[in-house]
This record gives structure tokens, sequence and C-alpha cells, in this order.
């Protein structure tokens, strides 16, 4: 997700200093860390980087970080990202029974052909910033929008499983957006009990990890956090935890101290949040072995089952 946008000001994305979460964040997770280092030691099915197997999208040109996909890329042959999100039963009788969990996939496969209507400025408390983006992609076209929408239902199928009501901010069923204000406001009026944004990132080859971003403490016009800042860090620091241990990925190498935990005010999906909410950043798909990963849906189940155990988690309050 690193590119200029509605939820990004690069340079507040780089080296953050360690803050009190990191101790937390140790205490929670270091059998996952451990475990990491095995992976990593041993090597993970499908080659010394960790690719299950080879890219699921189709060959396409270069593009540059922040670029518009290319229909192709968004509409490749064979291309499974909307398998897992079928028609499904409702939730069932389960663990999670009540509890609403609202999943935001990322950006909009055709954002691209709307430039005008996602350029278009929105309030996010602090500042106004460009409705939404068109994302990143990997190097030969694998579009971030199709990686967010595949995760996410994945996502959305595990959480269902243990009997919880998902609702999405888009499933590919609109022509663009929604706007990050929107998409603040649906986890708003679901009332959910927790909320998550899904991302790949858009970084320099050689930066690899995923991120999960908290909120910070904002008190301005439409934002104010500070009622799901507790909340939030502890959703967000299970889901690293959970991330971690599943997938075998790092945290990231280039933000967050090693801890795989990132504090932002400029996201306006944040900002203008009042349940608890974060985001993550799966990986970097303009990095080649972070992108071998992002491509593998072997992996891409993975990060979806990291990502719910975290939330059951968090829901459970154990």
């Amino acid at each position: 997700m690193s590119y200029p946008g509605p939820d990004l000001d690069p340079s507040k994305t780089r080296r953050r200093r360690p803050r009190a979460r990191t101790v937390a964040l140790a205490a929670l997770v270091p059998g996952a860390l451990v475990g990491w280092l095995v992976y990593q030691a041993v090597g993970a099915p499908g080659g010394p980087d960790g690719a299950a197997e080879p890219s699921s999208s189709t060959a396409g040109a270069p593009a540059p970080t922040g670029s518009a996909p290319t229909a192709a890329s968004t509409t490749a042959a064979g291309d499974d990202a909307k398998k897992p999100g079928g028609a499904t039963a409702g939730p069932a009788d389960g663990p999670l029974r009540g509890k609403v969990v609202v999943v935001d996939p990322g950006h909009n496969p055709d954002n691209f052909q709307h430039t005008a209507e996602i350029n278009r400025k929105v309030d996010i408390g602090t500042n106004w910033k460009e409705c939404d983006t068109t994302g990143t992609s990997t190097d030969d076209g694998y579009a971030e929008a199709r990686f967010t929408l595949d995760v996410a239902r994945r996502l959305r199928t595990l959480l269902e499983e243990q009997g919880a009501t998902v609702r999405f901010t888009q499933d590919g069923d609109r022509p663009w957006g929604p706007c990050v204000d929107e998409r603040a406001r649906i986890g708003n009026e679901a009332h959910a009990d927790a909320a998550i944004s899904i991302h790949a990132d858009g970084a320099p080859v050689g930066d690899r990890g995923f991120h999960v971003i908290l909120p910070a403490s904002v008190h301005s016009g439409a934002a104010d956090t500070r009622p799901i800042l507790t909340a939030s860090t502890d959703l967000g620091e299970r889901i690293a935890g959970t991330f971690v241990r599943v997938t075998g990925s790092a945290p990231a190498n280039y933000v967050g101290d090693g801890t795989g935990l990132v504090t932002r005010e400029d996201l306006g999906g944040l900002n203008l949040s009042t349940v608890p909410k974060v985001f993550i950043e799966c990986g970097n798909m303009r990095d080649s072995k972070d992108a071998a990963l992002l491509t593998s849906s072997g992996w891409r189940q993975k990060a979806a089952r990291g990502i719910s155990e975290g939330i059951v988690s968090f829901l459970h309050g154990s």
C-alpha cells in the first residue's frame, strides 16, 4: 500500500521508534517468532523462499508502484480469487455466534477505470485525502485489489465457520471504491465487534515481511479514536502473533522495529472508526520473495487463517 493516496503518507511509514506495545508483543508471541526462525532455517515447502506454488497471476508488463493494474491483471483466467467467496448459508452455530466482524478488502479491481471518482477528496478528520486509490501490484501484474479480495473471502469462510456474522465493505460488486470514509462508516453502522482492512504493500525491493497498523490517538474534526485505542491495540497484537505463527512470515524489516506493529494517524479508515479496527499489510508486492508468497493460493489460505485466529482470540478475550 505504499503509494500516494488516501491511506498513506510515505514519510510516516519508515523506521518508527518502538513503543510500549513492543514489550506486549514480545510477551505475546515469543514462540511464534522462534517458529519463524526455524521455518527460515529448514525452508518452506516448495523452495527456500517459502513459495508453496508458482504465481497464479498471468504475465504482464511490470507496473510501477501505485500504477493502475491492467484489465488483464484483474480478470486473469484461472484466478482463484473468487473461489472462496461464493454464496454462503450464513453464520453457523459456534463460539462466535452473535459477533459481527467487518472485513475491508483494500482498494477495488476497477478503481483504475474511475480515476475521477477515486481522486475526490474526503474528510478523514485530520485532513482531506483522496477517496481511494488503485493499490499496487507485483511485477507480473498481480493486483493488490485481487489479493485483498481473495484473502478477505477466505477469511470470511473461516470466521463464519466459527459462527461470526461477516460483512464486507466491498466484494467486487461495486464499480469503484468505496471511499475510505465510507469503509469506516460501514464498520461503525454494523456495530462491529472487530474490523480489519486487508492490504499488501508496495515498498522498495528488499523490504520484506508483514505489519499490522494500529490507530494513533486522534481527536480532530469527525475523528476520535481514543475510545477504541486499547481494544484496537489488543486486536492488532493478537493478529500479529497468529500471523507469524501460521504463515511463517517475519515482521517487516523496514517499519515497526521488528515488532510487526506500526501506529499511524493518517489513515481515514482508522481515524473515523468507532469500533476496534486495524489494517494489515500482508507482505511487499514489489519484492520478488514476498511476491512469490502473495501469489500463492496456499499461502493466502495461511494468511487468512493467521488473521482469523487473531480475531477469534480477540473476540474470545483469551
